[in-house]
């Protein structure tokens, strides 16, 4: 049976911190097993969204320096 998102969610919330972290873990370690192609398709896929989302009013544009210095000034 297949769970679909939102469910798997609410169920992993009901487990105690500590089974909590340890999924966590699992799922992030799991990430590092993404081939580089798949995670190109990501990326693409993400910044696609973000177009989208810009042309369509809901995210700002910003300048490319700004925001080069605004993560410079986080570091």
């Amino acid at each position: 049976m297949q769970m679909d998102l939102k469910a798997f969610e609410a169920e992993a919330m009901t487990l105690p911190v500590s089974q909590r972290a340890i999924v966590a873990q699992h799922l992030l370690s799991s990430l590092d097993d993404i081939v580089e192609q798949e995670n190109e398709l990501l990326w693409l896929e993400e910044a696609g969204k973000r177009y989208d989302s810009y042309k369509a009013g809901a995210l700002p544009a910003r300048d490319a320096f700004e925001a080069i210095v605004d993560m410079r000034n986080r570091l």
